[in-house]
């Protein structure tokens, strides 16, 4: 299958987060194989904070598609009424939809932002692959605008002031680094504070895309060692550090 092939295969969700896609090392990844690799490939138990992301990114990206969520009449998730009409699935509450709705407001609102989001010569939700350490790698950009050369990603964030720190701590550094080898632009983060509704525009240094990559190829080394080496016992293996 050529690149071209692969590549509209992965722009189906199915195909991406399936057995398909699979077959790619992904920036989320990353964190597991730093980690504990033996983790690799299991599946993540959804979370109320990473279902509010994806409404947030598909009301701004894909809002046709906003149908597909399932959103409840409750103040929390743990009411009878949530549990009754939930039916045991993860489901949006109405107040977060609302608030969802404003942080949209609030960023299409802004000219900077509308005009990075809703430029003329822009994809969305565009795949990519490459080869990095050895080892095949895929991603989904956000946003592509191929007018200013930049791959934008949407994220919310609990405290705009402490956004470096998440950047570190959620591998926003090796997301960045491995999207500017997919895609061939800087990377370009626009965040919005989930409390205060705060814009945030934030560019990457070079020492950011460098500690990105310092962490591909650390973590493409544990891939290489529990996965592709044959005389390796997991068993046998621990970490050793001086305090």
């Amino acid at each position: 299958m050529n690149k071209e092939s692969v590549l509209e295969k992965l722009q189906n969700d199915e195909h991406y987060y399936g057995d398909f896609g699979k077959k790619y090392l992904s920036n989320s990844d990353i964190g597991t194989l730093l980690t504990n690799p033996l983790a690799l490939g299991q599946p993540s138990k959804p979370s109320p904070a990473f279902l509010v992301g994806g409404y947030f990114h598909t009301a701004i990206l894909e809002p046709d598609k906003l149908k597909k969520y399932k959103v409840i009449e409750s103040t929390s998730r743990n009411t009878k009424a949530y549990k009754e009409m939930s039916g045991g699935e993860l489901c949006l509450l109405q107040h977060e939809v609302d608030t969802i709705e404003l942080m949209t407001d609030k960023v299409l609102a802004n000219d900077v932002c509308r005009d990075l989001i809703r430029g003329i010569n822009i994809d969305y939700e565009k795949p990519g692959i490459t080869e990095l350490e050895g080892l095949n790698w895929k991603g989904k950009a956000d946003i592509v605008n191929h007018d200013e050369k930049l791959i934008i990603d949407l994220k919310t964030t609990a405290d705009l002031n402490k956004f470096r720190w998440s950047a570190s701590k959620y591998n926003y550094d090796s997301q960045a680094y491995i999207y500017s080898k997919l895609f061939g632009y800087e990377f370009v983060f626009i965040v919005i504070d989930k409390t205060t509704h705060q814009l945030g525009i934030f560019d990457c240094s070079p020492e950011f895309y460098e500690r990105g990559q310092d962490k591909v190829k650390r973590a493409a080394e544990q891939y290489k060692l529990f996965y592709q080496s044959e005389d390796f016992d997991p068993q046998q293996f621990f970490i050793n550090q001086t305090l």
